[in-house]
């Protein structure tokens, strides 16, 4: 008895030890791997981040306040974290796989997430990444758009105002879990020291349930941006067709308080496709604008109205109205922002008018 008692309590002091030899065999074999040495990330050809230790590409590029989107906080869901990797940075892993495109393999595009910088690694980025910053924010309004969207206004505290592009997007950053994502900015770009956000419930979304039950008045949250390739072309004179559904409005809102200001100098037609009636909103505001401006002309639709909406404007998918009011397109460019399946079909119909795909720019939501 007195055996089986001694053996039970040397029994996980033994393993202990093992444990403690095994953890510091695989410390030495990390630094003999290279694994403690100076290692250096190199961006655009000239700016050089030294790094000791290991780490992914994306956590050590947030941690010199250089901030790629990652919509999934760096799980390999989102797809949205790639950079360029000229030299270094080992195999593509099977989790960037599904999100890499064949012509993105063959230009060594990564997702940084995945990429473990354990030797001097040189990437490329867009310029504009780099002007990215994180912002300690207030919410000072929250507004009902529909019965399953909001507005949400946040003040930038620290630093005190952002400069970004019409049609750019932010990101997010939920308080107590590891979640981020990505929501396009709605507001006036004149205007840098608040943005908005127009944020649609999804269904067992973790942070749209956030935002929509839990989110209050004077919370401070972080919010990081400007991001996004997805922007008006300023220097451009094209007319435009805009198209959009569901929460997509918001670039395309930014992009038009834009064109305000300037006096509305192109000629746009806004396309907006909803279900029912119960699903539109700004109506009011963009009547207002077509109004105020013959150059511009909001076209909602809706695809399955219901009987007590008394509904006389047009009817049907978004992409029949488009089709059914545009003409030869060779001379124009088109905004999209909506689902992935609605931004292929809508790219269909503007092909079939003549567009040059050069000219069409847009945002998937996913």
């Amino acid at each position: 008895m007195n055996i089986i008692l001694a053996i039970n309590f040397y029994i996980p002091i033994i393993l202990i030890g093992i444990l403690m030899v095994i953890t510091g065999l695989l410390i030495l074999a990390n630094i003999a791997l290279g694994g403690n040495k100076e290692k250096v990330i190199t961006i655009n050809g000239k700016t050089e981040i030294p790094v000791k230790g290991e780490d992914t590409l994306l956590n050590i590029l947030s941690n010199n306040k250089i901030f790629i989107p990652s919509a999934c906080g760096g799980k390999a869901t989102c797809g949205f974290c790639k950079v360029k990797v000229v030299e270094g940075g080992g195999d593509v892993k099977p989790m960037e796989e599904p999100f890499l495109s064949p012509q993105e393999k063959k230009d060594n595009v990564r997702l940084s997430c995945q990429v473990k910088v354990q030797d001097d690694i040189k990437i490329e980025i867009p310029e504009s990444m780099l002007f990215a910053q994180e912002y300690s924010c207030e919410v000072i309004n929250i507004e009902d758009l529909t019965y399953d969207i909001k507005l949400v206004q946040f003040k930038f505290i620290n630093p005190t105002s952002m400069s970004f592009k019409p049609g750019q997007y932010a990101q997010l950053k939920v308080p107590g879990i590891d979640v981020i994502r990505a929501y396009s900015i709605a507001s006036n770009p004149k205007i840098t020291h608040k943005i908005e956000l127009i944020i649609r419930m999804v269904p067992k979304g973790k942070a749209t349930t956030f935002v929509h039950r839990a989110l209050e008045l004077g919370d401070k949250v972080i919010v990081t941006g400007p991001y996004g390739d997805f922007y008006l072309q300023e220097d451009s004179n094209k007319d435009m067709v805009c198209i959009a559904g569901g929460s997509g409005k918001a670039p395309i809102r930014s992009i038009l308080h834009f064109l305000k200001d300037q006096g509305m100098p192109r000629k746009v037609k806004y396309f907006f496709g909803a279900r029912s009636k119960k699903d539109l909103y700004y109506t009011e505001e963009f009547v207002e604008l077509a109004k105020e401006f013959p150059n511009f002309e909001y076209i909602p639709a809706l695809s399955d109205p219901l009987p007590e909406d008394q509904w006389e404007g047009d009817v049907g998918l978004i992409t029949e109205v488009v089709d059914k009011y545009c003409g030869d397109l060779s001379d124009s460019e088109a905004y999209l922002c909506g689902s992935p399946g609605m931004i292929n079909a809508c790219i269909n119909v503007l092909n079939e008018h003549k567009i040059d795909p050069s000219n069409v720019f847009y945002d998937k939501f996913s």
